[in-house]
């Protein structure tokens, strides 16, 4: 079956060596699309929770299928985000078609585009980064319980359901806190006379026009791999949030030539060249 071209795709908070990540999922979906463009907005690889003894060949492959699109052409920006800051040292370096980046301003068809992960808004973050870990792994230990209960339910037929996401949407701080990250980015687009905002880290996949006394802008976040399994396309000057469970293309899973490699083979074939470091802000016409 022929891929779907499109000219912008956006996908974050993929964390990569949980129990919680949809690899298969997201495979099938990245082989289903041939992108101009990707952006990795952030929280691709998990390192906060990193543990040697959990990383399937499926999480690798996942890596191995953004480098082959990158060599095939496609260009990449990699959004550095909280859970894998330990990249951030790389921020201005590119390996081949692959960009790491703080922050990214693209010109979507005359119109200006802010791409950030936007853990930069999360006070727990900044401030006590050992308290927002230790929430992290109690997460960690919901969506592994989360994982089980939906093997019984498939097991019996019935639809998937996510703890996570019914406790976050019930719990009054974490709307709060949304609603005001949102309110946040809104603002700064605004103020920095941008069109499109775009944003991942809070796992929440949004599309919304925002007016203010002070202006207009777009505000969108690609959602997550974990609870929602979304992400962001751009083509023919219109935005689309792309929803797995409604979306997805059954024939789509790994590619043939993925299915047959060992986790060595794949660490050897993902080794790339490292090129001079490149601005972290660029304008590119798409």
């Amino acid at each position: 079956m022929k891929k779907r071209q499109i000219e912008l795709v956006v996908i974050s908070d993929v964390h990569l060596g949980t129990f919680g990540c949809h690899a298969d999922e997201l495979l099938a979906y990245l082989n289903s699309i041939n992108p101009k463009t990707l952006i990795l907005n952030g929280d691709i690889v998990d390192i906060w929770q990193f543990s040697k003894k959990y990383f399937p060949a499926t999480h690798l492959k996942v890596l191995r299928k953004i480098m082959g699109m990158a060599t095939n052409g496609t260009e990449v920006y990699y959004i550095v985000g909280n859970h894998d800051e330990r990249l951030r040292r790389f921020c201005g370096t590119s390996l081949g078609n692959i960009h790491f980046v703080d922050q990214l301003t693209l010109e979507l068809n005359g119109k200006r585009a802010w791409f950030f992960h936007g853990d930069v808004f999360d006070i727990s973050m900044q401030n006590a980064k050992w308290v927002a870990k230790l929430g992290r792994h109690g997460y960690g230990i919901l969506i592994l319980i989360n994982r089980n209960i939906n093997w019984i339910l498939g097991n019996l037929g019935r639809e998937k359901y996510s703890l996570s996401k019914r406790i976050k949407n019930s719990v009054k701080g974490a709307v709060g806190f949304i609603q005001n990250f949102e309110h946040t980015a809104k603002e700064l687009a605004i103020d920095k006379n941008y069109d499109y905002v775009i944003c991942g880290h809070i796992h929440q996949p949004k599309k919304e026009i925002f007016e203010s006394e002070q202006g207009k802008c777009t505000y969108l976040n690609s959602g997550d791999w974990v609870e929602n399994l979304t992400a962001l396309e751009y083509t023919f000057k219109r935005w689309k949030i792309y929803r797995y469970s409604a979306d997805k293309l059954s024939p789509f899973f790994a590619d043939e030539e993925l299915k047959g490699m060992d986790i060595h083979e794949l660490l050897v074939a993902t080794s790339i060249t490292v090129k001079p470091p490149q601005k972290t802000t660029k304008k590119a016409k798409i």
